[in-house]
């Protein structure tokens, strides 16, 4: 089943609306809790007027931080911490400032309406140049500048590297913020009784959350039941901690009722924390075969209001991955993160690593158009070949796994006919009606599989690892829990091939249980690309457990050794004898008969599996996107976009195909489309999906797929993750297709998103400068 296009397991339920989101659960009881949220991005509460809106109809109780005194804090850097309601000021728009509990949610919200807050007004710093300009107002309180941590990760700061290369070029880049608008907003329902505390909510993480409120409340983990069902999307912002979650559980404890909480979409876009947000200084230093001799690279990210606690760490894997695909022998980044009167930021799908390959892909066009070299013969000339895997980057435990880096743009090469399109491009250029057409390339490689347990500790976890549990039914059917909770990634189809695979158990008949801390004991989420190579490895052990058991009842039953039992078909038989044998269902049933199996048989076939990686994996790939510009309006249009990746062994390629599709499409929008903006009254700018816009399917093209297949070393399975990959390569596929697609005018560069009036103004004031150096020379 490894390597099948099997239609997933998990469509049906969702295309035909019978999945269960959050907002389907319904208690009776339900009360329904609505935010006062600051319409101010940074002021200080002079007061809170609560009566009015506790006296209407409906409403149970309205709270500010005042009335919870004792609620303890998000987690985040040290002194940093979030409390769930503002207390003493407000640090972005959409803050919460008070709850309202009612017993419907529309009169929760018309009460809310009737909370009376007194502002005092203080300076906004929402930019950061604004908030680490001289003289900016600290924004949290006890500290002396608006820089909450600065690092730099390299022994040296590669100066004497740079000043004695023979080219040397520094310039800017920008990595704006974007948002992750998943299907479903943030939605929660709690309930606590006298035996625990009973938690639905929208989360890729259930038993860290578990683990987090139980250690709020100081409750035992067993105390706590966190259940995430299906939660319409998270793309890495529902790993993150919300106040909403704390805020429900303790009200439904004041209450003695389930407390809900639907989040709106112009909430989300202003709550949920947003992505990217990067700006990057970088010099390179390279000599006159375009060889990359040292980097330099200060990151400055935007952190928001507050410090997200898997936000804050970014910029560190960012650092990381600077150097991309490529043997640069000194690399020196830095980083400082700065709070701004901004949403908090936090992890989106590819949490730093896109940030890095945006970086680094853009320095090898920058080498190739400063010496007049294409791209492709930089990247060629810089690579990190296959014998020099696996590869130990300068960074302690950043060793890149098997890969093919420039195998992956070979294979991207014979679907792309780049000599006819440089021909092409070259004939555009002399028809002024005709569109500007641009080729760029994108040769990546990124993290997957997260663990190590010491790296993935520094994020909050209690691991790196993953669980797994498979048990065989005496029918013969198999179910599997798993720690890793997915939402859309297709655990379920996934899962299901590995275990048909290693138990020769029918497809159909095999079932997931994931999401529920109740059922699944432990595990620690799904985000980083680790649901197959971390989640898979755990589900591959643990049916590999249940086989060699299976194995042992075998040969019990057919009087004949271990090492000469074959499974095939469902069926168990001795080598060279196939007449003799049993099917799966008869060894389960046996299973649980200990009076007819070896002395000392534990019964059942049930067995969990932890896997703890060693290494990260490094997913890889080659991708080459072709625009056309139209000269009048500046609008870009996709023509082509090719996509080769290496995520070693496909599981499902027909999967495999839906996320590198779902990724370039979140990469497309973020190089032309998507941006949070915000005035510099800290006003958002796109407060709803009117102003924010998302991609359609009129905006992308349709796709080119293929694969490299270099299995990784460092699991069982050889497989290295994909969900990130198209976000991570993508944008800067776009990004130098429309610098190229201008490069003949000395265009160099243009910051994301590529909009059409963005890319006309970069247009007419290159052929305004062509002009005025034409008559300049005079001709």
């Amino acid at each position: 089943m490894v390597g099948a296009s099997v239609v997933r397991k998990e469509d049906p339920a969702l295309l035909t609306g019978r999945g269960t989101f959050v907002d389907d659960i319904r208690l009776p009881g339900t009360v329904h809790m609505v935010f006062v949220r600051s319409y101010l991005a940074h002021a200080r509460i002079v007061s809170i007027d609560t009566a009015e809106a506790a006296r209407l109809p409906g409403v149970l109780g309205v709270w500010t931080h005042a009335d919870l005194e004792g609620l303890p804090a998000t987690r985040s850097v040290p002194g940093m911490e979030r409390p769930c309601l503002a207390t003493g000021k407000v640090h972005f728009v959409g803050e919460p400032v008070a709850v309202v509990v009612a017993t419907d949610r529309y009169l929760a919200a018309d009460a809310a309406e009737a909370v009376v807050v007194e502002y005092e007004e203080l300076p906004v710093m929402a930019s950061i140049a604004a908030a680490t300009a001289e003289g900016a107002t600290p924004i949290l309180d006890g500290l002396p500048s608006n820089v909450v941590l600065e690092q730099q990760l390299s022994a040296t700061d590669a100066e004497a590297e740079l000043a004695a290369a023979p080219h040397r070029l520094a310039f800017a880049l920008v990595n704006q913020r974007c948002a992750a608008v998943p299907m479903e907003p943030t939605v929660c329902l709690s309930d606590w009784q006298s035996s625990g505390l009973t938690i639905w909510g929208t989360s890729q993480t259930p038993h860290h959350m578990r683990n987090e409120i139980a250690q709020m409340f100081g409750l035992s983990q067993q105390e706590v039941r966190f259940v995430a069902p299906d939660v319409g999307g998270g793309f890495g912002a529902k790993a993150s901690f919300y106040p909403e979650f704390l805020l429900t559980a303790e009200l439904s404890r004041r209450l003695r009722r389930p407390v809900k909480y639907v989040e709106t979409r112009s909430e989300n876009m202003t709550s949920m924390v947003h992505g990217r947000a990067q700006q990057h200084d970088v010099e390179v230093g390279f000599d006159d075969e375009g060889r990359l001799l040292a980097l330099r690279v200060r990151i400055t990210q935007d952190c928001g209001g507050w410090p997200d606690a898997t936000g804050i760490g970014l910029p560190t894997l960012t650092s990381f991955m600077s150097g991309g695909c490529y043997r640069i022998p000194t690399i020196a980044p830095s980083f400082r993160s700065v709070v701004t009167n901004t949403t908090p930021v936090g992890s989106y799908r590819g949490a730093g690593r896109p940030e890095a390959s945006y970086m680094i892909e853009r320095v090898v066009d920058h080498v190739a158009a400063e010496l007049g070299m294409d791209p492709l013969e930089v990247r060629r000339a810089n690579f990190v070949q296959p014998g020099e895997m696996p590869y130990a980057t300068q960074f302690e435990g950043i060793v890149y796994d098997e890969a093919d880096f420039p195998g992956c743009l070979d294979k991207l090469l014979e679907h792309v006919d780049y000599e006819a399109l440089r021909t092409e491009q070259a004939a555009l250029r002399n028809d002024p009606e005709a569109p500007l057409l641009g080729i760029g390339f994108s040769t990546f490689v990124e993290m997957g599989g997260f663990g190590p347990t010491p790296l993935f500790e520094q994020f909050g976890y209690v691991g790196g690892w993953e669980s797994a549990n498979v048990r065989l039914n005496v029918d013969g059917s198999a179910v599997i829990k798993v720690g890793t909770s997915p939402h859309g990634q297709g655990h379920q189809t996934a899962f299901a091939q590995i275990v048909a695979d290693q138990l020769s158990v029918p497809f159909e008949r095999i079932t997931l249980i994931h999401g529920d801390t109740a059922t699944v004991q432990e595990g620690i989420g799904t985000m980083g690309s680790r649901g197959v190579p971390v989640g898979g490895s755990a589900v591959f052990k643990a049916a590999n457990k249940v086989r060699d058991k299976a194995i042992r009842i075998a040969a019990h039953m057919l009087e004949a050794d271990e090492s000469d039992i074959e499974l095939a078909d469902g069926r168990f038989s001795v080598r060279g004898a196939p007449q003799q044998g049993v099917d799966m269902a008869e060894v389960a049933v046996r299973a649980f008969k200990p009076h007819l199996l070896p002395d000392g048989f534990d019964l059942g076939l049930d067995e969990t599996a932890f896997h703890e990686p060693s290494n990260l994996s490094y997913p890889s790939g080659a991708h080459c996107c072709v625009v056309e510009i139209d000269r009048g309006t500046g609008k870009v249009r996709i023509r082509r976009y090719v996509a080769v990746d290496d995520c070693g062994t496909v599981i499902n390629p027909l999967m495999a195909k839906g996320q590198i599709h779902g990724g370039v499409a979140q990469g497309i929008a973020q190089a032309l489309i998507e941006e949070v903006t915000y005035g510099a009254d800290g006003q958002p700018g796109a407060g709803t999906l009117v102003d924010y816009t998302l991609p359609s399917s009129k905006d992308l093209p349709r796709y080119e797929t293929d694969h490299v297949v270099t299995p990784t070393s460092f699991n069982p399975l050889g497989a290295k993750g994909l969900g990130e990959s198209g976000a991570t390569a993508a944008p800067q596929a776009v990004v130098n297709a429309v610098v190229d697609a201008m490069g003949h005018l000395g265009v160099r560069t243009i910051d994301m998103p590529c909009t059409p009036q963005k890319v006309w103004r970069t247009l007419n004031a290159a052929l305004a400068s062509q002009s005025e150096s034409a008559h300049q020379n005079g001709s």
